[in-house]
């Protein structure tokens, strides 16, 4: 593993980062660029509710091997894009990995599981499911149009999804 890819900072999506040996915390991943968002990070350390771990993200600070990222949207290879769209908490970033013909798409907690696809809706626990959903939207076209392979990291059922 060479490259991990962090959509946002909820702890379901960084507490396999690393692990507790004793009283220090040890990254899983040391020979792995960790690309983060700063601005989430920066939002994520001053919520109060308990959708992330404190912990875990003070102890992520320590570790060399994060990439702080601050674009909106750009490359982190040839291969590998990036895009801030917001929609589940301010700063979430999706991801497209291309590779010859072959498009994989991760989209997070903003397309989380196949079955958003089917209901078109705006979603309350979102900091803004109408941004979600109208990205959801646009994304299933794109998906239809160019074949992406979606990833569903919430999938119940499907976790991979051929377009």
């Amino acid at each position: 593993i060479t490259k991990v890819l962090i959509s946002h900072l909820h702890k379901d999506h960084i507490n396999g980062i690393g692990n507790w040996v004793g009283d220090q915390f040890v990254c899983n991943f040391p020979e792995a660029k960790i690309y983060i968002q700063q601005r989430e990070y920066d939002y994520a350390v001053v919520q109060t509710n308990n959708s992330y771990n404190y912990d875990r993200l003070e102890k992520l600070k320590s570790f060399k091997n994060i990439v702080w990222m601050n674009d909106d949207s750009g490359n982190i290879t040839d291969n590998i894009k990036f895009e801030v769209t917001g929609g589940h908490v301010p700063f979430q970033q999706v991801f497209w990995i291309k590779e010859n013909d072959e498009i994989v798409f991760y989209g997070a907690d903003n397309l989380p599981q196949l079955n958003y696809l089917k209901y078109h809706a705006a979603f309350k626990n979102d900091a803004d499911g109408v941004k979600a959903m109208e990205d959801r939207l646009r994304w299933e076209v794109d998906a239809k149009t160019e074949h992406w392979k979606i990833l569903f990291y919430h999938g119940k059922r499907t976790d991979i999804k051929q377009f």
